[in-house]
Parts: structure tokens; sequence; C-alpha cells
């Protein structure tokens, strides 16, 4: 690493709260040195997802203080630990929240490694890419492709995958009629794999852009967030951080769907009413993570048959500007931050 600087510029989660409190502060830190199993990337791009707000208002308290956020970073490997082969220098990679597993428990043996008590995860656990240079464990990045552009391909590491779970866990039948409540980052990408899958979409929001944003994109209808679809639903996704959204969504369910709540922060979920929400068999299930599995899985469809990402990008040094425009709304589709 005699080659590369020795500080860099970073972002760090110092004392948790709303952002008038000024939660995510501008840094100079050392360059990381990559553990063993780690690589170090020089980051071209981060993505700005919900869980970095969740972090940075305290919603999600960091494992680790300060911490740098952002999960969702795609960079060029510029050097390795001594025990890193499976990357060589200059390949790009991207970096995903789910970042270690023990690998031997229960869960892990049996294929949902994302329930593994001793998981770790990028910009809670360890620092992540609201930074100039970031580290993760070589096991636990994906390979990208280097001729795609680094702002389009952020947003699939947590976004597009985080989403692709969620719509695995909805179980929606083929050619069904899929609810999708808000209209950010992920859903934005799952709208358009559903359809390109032959499903039916229609969007809750409150936001008319993103309103404007569902159609342009594919969806049948769009309308606000406590609005009756056409038609019962098949399935559906929560991706609004909105428990009062959870009935309301339960109550447009078709008989034997399942509602999936996509986020890993959700406010209070109102009393449900067994009758109205979940006789005839529909059901409620969590998300929690994903595997790599499904990330493999994700990316190599995303790939093929790439979403349309729509963008707005910022520039590392307003990274706080970027949080900011999240928690407003102010943000149609996703951030990516740029250094």
């Amino acid at each position: 690493m005699t080659d590369l600087p020795q500080t860099m510029t970073a972002w760090q989660v110092v004392d948790p709260g709303p952002l008038d409190t000024h939660p995510l502060r501008r840094v100079e830190l050392p360059v990381p040195v990559p553990e063993p199993d780690e690589v170090l990337l020089k980051v071209e791009a981060c993505a700005v997802c919900r869980t970095d707000l969740h972090v940075a208002e305290g919603d999600l308290p960091p494992h680790r203080s300060p911490v740098v956020p952002g999960h969702e970073i795609v960079g060029r490997v510029v050097a390795r630990g001594s025990g890193a082969t499976v990357y060589s220098l200059g390949d790009r990679v991207g970096v995903p929240w789910l970042r270690h597993t023990d690998t031997t428990c229960v869960y892990c043996r049996r294929g949902t490694e994302n329930l593994c008590p001793a998981s770790r995860y990028t910009g809670w656990d360890a620092d992540g890419g609201y930074a100039e240079y970031a580290a993760a464990p070589q096991d636990y990045v994906y390979p990208l492709p280097a001729d795609r552009d680094p702002r389009e391909l952020a947003p699939l590491l947590c976004a597009g995958i985080i989403g692709y779970r969620a719509l695995l866990r909805a179980e929606l039948p083929p050619g069904g009629a899929l609810g999708i409540y808000g209209f950010g980052g992920s859903a934005h990408l799952i709208a358009q794999v559903a359809i390109a899958q032959g499903a039916t979409v229609h969007v809750m929001t409150r936001s008319m852009a993103a309103q404007r944003l569902a159609l342009e994109l594919g969806a049948t209808t769009a309308g606000g967030d406590h609005d009756r679809p056409p038609e019962k639903l098949a399935a559906a996704i929560l991706f609004a951080p909105v428990g009062t959204l959870v009935p309301v969504a339960l109550a447009n369910l078709d008989r034997g769907g399942t509602l999936a709540v996509a986020g890993i922060h959700l406010s209070d979920i109102p009393v449900l009413n067994y009758d109205q929400h979940l006789f005839e068999e529909r059901t409620l299930r969590s998300v929690t993570a994903n595997t790599r599995a499904d990330g493999r899985a994700f990316l190599a469809e995303a790939l093929r048959h790439p979403p349309i990402v729509h963008r707005q990008d910022y520039p590392l040094a307003e990274a706080d500007r970027a949080l900011a425009d999240l928690a407003s709304d102010r943000v149609d589709g996703v951030a990516v931050l740029v250094p």
C-alpha cells in the first residue's frame, strides 16, 4: 500500500440523532489496511440507502461508533490482504450489506445465512462506502463488469438485491397482481423485474413524482399510499418504513396473498383485525438481509437485462445533503455518491 495515500475523506455517524443535529460529519481518516481475507477498494460510487438514514438518525444504533455508513459500494481493487487471492488488482467489485456469517450455524447450514446470529454488516458493524476507500471480505463481495457505469451498478447491491429477496418472499404467482407500497430506490428496480416477469404492478406511494416515475417504468396504476388498487393483489411488498400501511396492504390482498415487509426498520404496526387482515390464508412476512445466493441470482439477471436506474448523483462532499434529500422525499429513485 506504499503507493496509496495515507489518509482519505470520509463521513462518519458520530452522534446518531435527527439530521438537524448533524449526526453525519465529514472527517479525514487513515486509508484502511485490509485484513488477511479482505480487499481494499478505491470507491467509484456508493448508493445511498434508507438504512443509512436509519443508522444516522439512531433508529438502528450503530454497532460500531463512530461508523462510516454506506453499503452499496462499487470500486476497483487496489490492495489485498495476505490471504485474499480471489480478486486481482484492478478488478471491479461490489460491496453489499452482508459482510460476514459464521458459515457453521444451523441457519448457514440450511442455506439461510441471512439469519445467522453472528452476521455482520457493512456500514453498521464496519466502515462502509461514504469514503474514498473501503475494505471488505473477499468472500462477500461480487465481481462486476468493468464496462458498466459504476453509478448504475451501485444501487443494485442493496436496493436491487434486497428488493429481489422481498419479491421472492412475497411469492408472487406467475402473471399475478403485485402491489408495491413506497417507490424509492429498491421499489423502482424491483417493479421492473416483476413487470419483466409478466406481473401487473400497482404502486401506492404518497409522492406524486414517484407515482409519475412508476407509470413511466411500466406500472399499470399508481396512486396514494392509502388508495385501494383496482384489483385484489396476489402479493404485495411494503418498502416504505411505515407500520400503519401494514393493515392497509393486508386488506388489499386476495385470498392466499402474501405481504412482504422489505425494510430493516418499521414504525409500529397498529392492531390487526383477524377477519379483515389475515383470514383466508393471507400471510405477513418480514425480510431479513439477504443471502449471497440471492445476490448472485439478482445480479446475473440485472446484468443480462439491466433495469433503468433512476438516480440523482451527489459528490461525496455532499453526502449530508444526499441523506437530507432522501429524508425529505426529494430523491426520485436513488441517490448515488461519487468520490
